[in-house]
This record gives structure tokens, sequence and C-alpha cells, in this order.
């Protein structure tokens, strides 16, 4: 084979070895989104039995308890983190921002603020991570990835808006508060962006503990009682799938896509959530539902049609994580390797120069 054939050949395999991660990475960022989006009709129906303080502890541990059996269960024993020394700082910043200050935040400003507000200003948790990841973290911003994020932020803010004012409170510190826990949570996204390498079900399962640990310590010490041992259990399962298994998900695509581009198809759950309280909680449709699934279709169009593709470099990197022989991992072993892929071992990349379509993912994020 010549030395163009085998150039030709080896860039094919490289295309075709990255549309099947980006598009597996897609799939874990909607899998999160309808999971998500699916338990919020869930929670609403266990609002009347519960303070809402306390049953947002309660989904946190489901996720946090029911994912940290599934990794005993997986591993047959306990395993340590794996997190270089560089990683623990972000990982443990994830865990501050999402697990306590954005839980804490959002609980203080829902005393304050409408329904209507509310919704609407969570909208924010999507813009916020992707205005991070492009202007702090430096992550690309081609423009159909902008385009079709603002389609989809604003088919969310036509879901949320209801043309009602439910609320008679006024003042700024309500919404303010709000905004500030979209904000946690965008840090939050960014910061977990870091160690999206490492174990996923550890990741998820450590948020869950922490943020189902502090709003239920919380919701204890602001006069909550112990709930009927059914809806304790109901709760913690509809946390599992909707806080525990999703953000599991969430973590895979941000391994993939990167922040802003996870953080877009994620929005799409208030739809998927609209969806599931239509099919199985007998809601009718709005005018408001269409024109959201119009505005969503557009930006996840936009978002999938994308293509960005340059001469970079890979610099020299050693990291932990789940992968297959492809184009970026041509190493040797040092141990006995049954022939198994996917696996996952300490690797190192060698510095590398090419040229391929690539989104801003694990191997990829390089200066532009």
């Amino acid at each position: 084979m010549g030395a163009h054939a085998f150039a030709v050949k080896w860039c094919c395999t490289i295309l075709r070895e990255s549309e099947l991660a980006v598009n597996l990475a897609i799939l874990h960022a909607l899998a999160a989104a309808a999971l998500f989006g699916a338990s919020t009709p869930l929670a609403k129906s266990l609002v009347g039995d519960l303070p809402p303080l306390l049953l947002a502890g309660l989904l946190y541990l489901g996720s946090g308890l029911g994912l940290t059996a599934l990794r005993l269960l997986r591993d047959r024993r306990w395993q340590p983190a794996g997190f270089t020394r560089a990683e623990w700082p972000w990982f443990m910043g994830a865990v501050f921002f999402g697990g306590v200050l954005g839980p804490a935040a959002l609980m203080f400003g829902l005393t304050a603020t409408s329904g209507t507000t509310a919704s609407l200003l969570l909208n924010l948790e999507a813009v916020l991570t992707a205005v991070l990841a492009w202007v702090v973290f430096r992550e690309n911003a081609d423009r159909r990835i902008v385009l079709g994020m603002a389609a989809i932020v604003a088919g969310g803010a036509v879901l949320s808006w209801t043309g009602r004012n439910d609320d008679g409170s006024t003042g700024w510190w309500g919404p303010l508060a709000v905004a500030a826990a979209c904000l946690c949570w965008a840090i939050d996204n960014n910061l977990t962006r870091k160690v999206s390498a490492s174990d996923a079900l550890l990741i998820a399962a450590v948020k869950g503990l922490v943020a189902g640990g502090v709003n239920t310590t919380l919701a204890f010490a602001l006069g909550a009682s112990l709930p009927p041992t059914h809806i304790i259990a109901l709760a913690m399962i509809v946390g599992l799938g909707g806080y525990g298994i999703s953000l599991v998900s969430f973590v895979m695509a941000l391994r993939g896509l990167g922040s802003a581009r996870t953080g877009a198809y994620f929005s799409t759950a208030p739809f998927i959530g609209a969806a599931v309280a239509i099919v199985f909680f007998g809601e009718t449709p709005s005018t408001a539902f269409w024109v959201a699934a119009g505005l969503m279709a557009l930006g996840v169009w936009l978002h999938l049609t994308e293509t960005h593709a340059h001469e970079h470099l890979h610099a020299p990197l050693d990291h932990t994580h789940d992968h297959v022989h492809d184009a970026h991992h041509q190493h040797t072993h040092d141990f006995a390797w049954d022939g198994i892929e996917p696996h996952g071992h300490p690797h190192h990349h060698a510095a590398l120069q090419h040229i391929h379509a690539h989104f801003p993912d694990i191997h990829h994020r390089h200066p532009h």
C-alpha cells in the first residue's frame, strides 16, 4: 500500500471512530435530559407529601446511595477514586458548588420567587454553562453551536412561560438567589468536565451523597418531620433515575462533547418533562409546547449537523479512562492484557499532530 493510500485509510478510520464517539456522547446527553425531564413531573406529584427542601434531599440521597451500591456491585469491592493530585481540587470544587451552594441557593430563592419566574430563570444554567465554557475555559464555540444553544434555551423559556403572574411577592433577592443557583451549577458543570475522564459513577455518587446530606439536614433543622416509609422510598427511586443515572450520563457526555454542547442538549429536559406530563398525566399540550418543540428541534439539528475540523496538536498527556485502541490510543501495556475492549488503565499520550473532525472531548481541549 502506498503512503498516500495509507494516509487516506488512516484518516477515514479516525473519522469513523470520531463519529461513533460523538454519536455515543450525544445519546448520553439526550438520555441525561430524558431521565431528568421525566423525573420532574414524578417529583412534582410528591410535592404535596413532602416539603420542597426535604424532597430535594431525598431525591439526591436516592441518587447517591443507589449509585454507591451500583458501584460496589460493579467492582465487587470499594475502589479508590483514581483522581490525580491535580484533579482533586476540580472535583471538590464541583461538589461544593453543585452539591452544597446550588441546591441551598435555589431553595432560598424559591421562598421569594414565583414558579413562573423561577422556571424562566432556571434556563440560565445552560447559558451560564456555555458562557463560562467559552470565556473562562476557552472551549471552542462555532456559530452553529451558539445559534443552536440559543434556540434550545429560547424553547425552554417559551415552555416555562405560563403568561400568568402566580406570585404576589416583590423584591430582587429571590430571583437573584435562583440565578445564583444557576451560576453554581454552571460552575459545577465546567469543573466536572475537568474530571470527566474519571469514574462517572463515583462522580455522580459523591455529588448525590453531599447534596442529599446537606438538603436533608437543612430540612429537618427547619422543622420538617419524617414522612411515611413508602414516600421516602418513592422519592429516592425517582432520584436514582432522574438525578443519579441522569448525572452519570451527563458526565459521559461531558467526556465526549465538552460543557457547552452537553449543556445545550441537556436543556431539552423541560420539553421532555412536559411531554411525559402530557402522555402519562393527562395534561393538555399548549401552543407554547409546540413552539418550544420547534425551537428545541431546530437547536438540536444545528448541533447534530455541526462539523469542526482543522489541524491540531495533541500535547503529551497522562490520564485514566475506559478506551479502545483507536487512533488516539496507540500504546503498549506493562501488564498482561486479555484483549477485551474497552478497558481502563493509566496510559500516556505522546505528542501527535493531525487533522480530523472532532469535538472538545477529553483529548481535544486545545486552543484555537
